[in-house]
């Protein structure tokens, strides 16, 4: 994917859950120094209703590994499947951090769906301003590159500008 990017001249935005972020430091160094993003998507992505020290607890733990592992202080959330009542959000913008969700998916976690799915989902969905999600950890990651490549074909002769969430934030105010 960050040869695609890179390639291509567009950055991202990488949301990762703990143990994937743990996992792949090399990766998560490599993100921040060809200048992408990374934002918070708790530790476990569990979707349950979690009380204020839990909801504390998934969100440090992983503000707290990115910035050991990258040297970044991120100040975004996406919450697990998008959920905003389960004292995730809540906390996160009690801690004056944004909550970012998506205008548009991809629909990649689609276990049989082709890839020309994904790339018609967004081409068409897209609209100035919209955080499109795409989720490389369910079904073939390989049809998820395959559409990256193809969005990115199919938005930039449009006059689509790609940016990072910070970016897209500072944009709003």
């Amino acid at each position: 994917m960050l040869d695609i990017l890179k390639k291509n001249d567009v950055k991202a935005t990488f949301i990762w859950v703990g143990s994937s972020l743990q996992a792949n430091p090399k990766i998560a160094k490599r993100v921040v120094a060809e200048g992408d993003a990374i934002g918070n998507h708790t530790w476990h992505h569990w979707y349950r209703c979690m009380d204020a020290a839990t909801a504390k607890s998934e969100i440090e733990r992983k503000n707290e590994l990115i910035y050991k592992i990258t040297g970044v202080k991120t100040s975004f959330l996406r919450p697990a499947g998008g959920f905003l009542k389960n004292g995730l959000a809540a906390y996160a913008e009690n801690q004056n951090n944004a909550v970012i969700m998506w205008s548009v998916t991809s629909a990649d976690t689609a276990p049989r769906a082709k890839y020309q799915v994904f790339v018609k989902n967004v081409v068409k969905g897209a609209k100035p301003g919209c955080i499109v999600l795409m989720d490389d950890s369910a079904g073939n990651p390989e049809r998820t590159l395959k559409a990256l490549a193809e969005i990115i074909y199919g938005l930039k002769p449009q006059g689509y500008k790609f940016v990072i969430v910070p970016e897209l934030l500072q944009m709003g105010k």
